[in-house]
């Protein structure tokens, strides 16, 4: 392997590592904030973070695999990984439609939506600067798998904006349900994640450019 190909696969290695310690961090102080709060867009955004991490240490493990062998199949711990993803994903969306049910019955409001705006304004301007610097590192190194993966982060980017629109909603008219509808939105992005995770345990390589 060329000295300039080596690079860029540590490159590589290292967007994954700080996303998967970026995605902690997100998710400690999103699940804090969004039970403080009493806000469960925000909190199921937490929990997502913490889903991504998963995500991340699988992404972590297939390019260590690509950079010694770019045709070796997917390991048992990447399926493994991309299943126990899914599932959670899965999960996460059962766990946001019964929590936005009780807040419409209760009609439950927010005590405020403050750390919602400040965490997802801060996570659309990382994760878009990790689209892009995982972007460019999958062209360098011609790897459809790192560029999949870079696409795929649009998934977090709008995941963010659909918070940040809720939050703001919430925070300007006072409007009771858009911690509910923001909170809908984060169920359709985890269900096409969930459903994503799955088809790519199968052998399916997902784009992720819709």
């Amino acid at each position: 392997m060329m000295e300039n190909e080596q690079k860029l696969y540590r490159k590589a290695l290292s967007l994954s590592l700080f996303t998967i310690f970026y995605n902690i961090v997100e998710g400690i102080v999103s699940l804090f904030f969004g039970y403080r709060d009493e806000t469960l867009a925000l909190f199921g955004f937490g929990l997502d973070s913490f889903i991504e991490v998963l995500s991340g240490v699988g992404i972590f493990t297939m390019i260590l695999r690509i950079r010694k062998n770019q045709t070796m199949e997917k390991s048992k711990f990447e399926h493994a990984a991309l299943k126990i993803t899914g599932t959670a994903f899965y999960l996460l969306s059962l766990g946001l439609v019964v929590g936005s049910v009780m807040n419409i019955i209760t009609r439950h409001k927010p005590e405020t939506t403050r750390w919602g705006i400040i965490i997802s304004v801060l996570s659309i301007l990382i994760m878009y600067w990790l689209m892009r610097s995982k972007q460019k590192v999958g062209r360098e190194l011609d790897s459809e798998p790192i560029m999949a993966d870079a696409n795929c982060t649009k998934i977090c980017i709008y995941m963010s904006v659909v918070l940040l629109l809720s939050s703001l909603i919430y925070e300007v008219t006072g409007f009771a349900y858009a911690d509910v509808i923001g909170s809908i939105g984060l169920i359709y992005f985890s269900v096409s994640e969930g459903k994503e995770a799955f088809e790519k345990s199968q052998g399916k390589e997902c784009s992720c450019d819709s």
